[in-house]
């Protein structure tokens, strides 16, 4: 499955960390492009120029760790497509351009059902998206999880309970899925 991550599922480190961890297990394929990952750098900036740095570094990194997720603006593309907000319309054309089965976003009004099923698209909320990979696959999406949470409990230098650290992802049915299985 190829999906297109939207730039609001990359913007929290946890989520974003998550999604990226499983799609280098091989369970999906991620992909976006240059503008998307402009969006999710420039979003960091309310928290100040060094987390946009960080973010722009971390940008530059997943462009070598994932060489084939950047998809090609396609301006000929965009200009027949038409969405509720005009600013995402290039989000739909890199997932036309990239062969993507979905979208995955938060952002479900701008990117209307009908109008995705039109390009044979989906759209998927990232923990939707989640519990599904760990439905299948639940050692290697519970891997990842765990070492993001443990990376996360590193950085913070204390515990942080696995059930909020989801939570504050907005991941509570892979919280759910995952804390049962324990």
């Amino acid at each position: 499955m190829k999906a297109v991550l939207d730039a609001c599922v990359l913007y929290p480190t946890v989520l974003r960390e998550i999604l990226l961890g499983v799609a280098a297990k091989g369970l999906y394929e991620a992909l976006w492009s240059d503008r998307i990952l402009r969006e999710w750098t420039r979003a960091t900036a309310k928290l100040g120029p060094e987390a946009q740095a960080l973010a722009e570094t971390e940008a530059t990194l997943l462009r070598v760790a994932f060489p084939r997720g950047c998809v090609r603006e396609q301006p000929n593309i965009e200009s027949r497509l038409l969405l509720p907000d005009p600013n995402d319309v290039h989000v739909l054309a890199i997932a036309i351009a990239g062969h993507a089965d979905c979208i995955v976003t938060f952002n479900a009004k701008d990117f209307p059902r009908h109008l995705l099923s039109e390009e044979g698209l989906e759209r998927r909320d990232p923990d939707g998206l989640l519990w599904q990979l760990w439905s299948f696959h639940p050692g290697d999406v519970a891997e990842v999880v765990a070492h993001v949470h443990a990376t996360a409990e590193a950085m913070k230098g204390e515990a942080i309970p696995l059930k909020s650290l989801l939570k504050r992802a907005q991941l509570p049915k892979l919280a759910k899925a995952i804390l049962a299985d324990v």
